[in-house]
C-alpha cells in the first residue's frame, strides 16, 4: 500500500505523520461530515445557557404568599374544589386524540393517493377497519357512556358503576 502524507489535519499539527490515501481520505470525510454536528450542539448549548442566565439576571422575582396559590386565570380562588374530575374527561380527551390523530394519517394518504397505488389503498382500508372495530367496542363495553345518562344505561345493562 502506498503511504502519502498525511491529511492536512494532521499536517497542521506538524506532526509528520503518513497514512494511506484510503485512510487519509475517509479520515477527512468523517471530519468534515462530525464537525457541523458538534458546532450545532456547541451552539445549542451556548443559546440555552445564555437565555438561563439573562433571565436569572432580568427577570422578576416575587416572594409573597401570592406566589403559592393556584393560577386561576386572575380569578382568585374560591376554596377547594368540591370534588376531583371524573375519569370520563380523561377519557374523552383520550378519545380525541386517538380518533383526531387517525385524520393526520389519512389526510397524508389522501396527498399521496395516486402515487401510493392499490397497495396504498388497502393499506388505509384495513387502517379504518381497525379503527372503526375499535370505535365500536368502545361503544359497546360502554367507554363513550358518561355522565348520569351513561351510568343509569350501564345499571340498566348490568354493569358496574362507576
Amino acid at each position: 500500500m502506498r503511504t502519502v502524507p498525511a491529511s492536512s489535519i494532521a499536517a497542521a499539527a506538524g506532526d509528520g505523520a503518513t497514512c494511506t490515501r484510503r485512510a487519509c481520505v475517509s479520515g477527512l470525510l468523517v471530519a468534515v461530515a462530525v464537525w457541523p454536528a458538534v458546532l450545532y450542539a456547541v451552539l445549542v448549548l451556548v443559546i440555552v445557557a445564555a437565555i438561563l442566565v439573562v433571565s436569572a439576571l432580568l427577570g422578576e422575582r416575587h416572594r409573597g404568599p401570592e406566589r403559592r396559590i393556584p393560577y386561576e386565570s386572575g380569578i382568585k380562588p374560591a376554596g377547594p374544589l368540591p370534588k376531583r374530575l371524573s375519569v370520563e374527561f380523561y377519557q374523552v380527551a383520550l378519545f380525541f386524540v386517538i380518533f383526531d390523530l387517525e385524520a393526520v394519517f389519512i389526510f397524508a394518504w389522501a396527498v399521496n393517493a395516486r402515487r401510493l397505488g392499490w397497495a396504498g389503498y388497502s393499506e388505509i382500508v384495513v387502517f379504518v377497519v381497525l379503527l372503526f372495530a375499535g370505535l365500536v367496542y368502545l361503544w359497546k363495553t360502554g367507554g363513550l357512556d358518561w355522565g348520569a345518562a351513561g351510568r343509569r344505561r350501564r345499571q340498566l345493562r348490568g354493569g358496574r358503576p362507576r
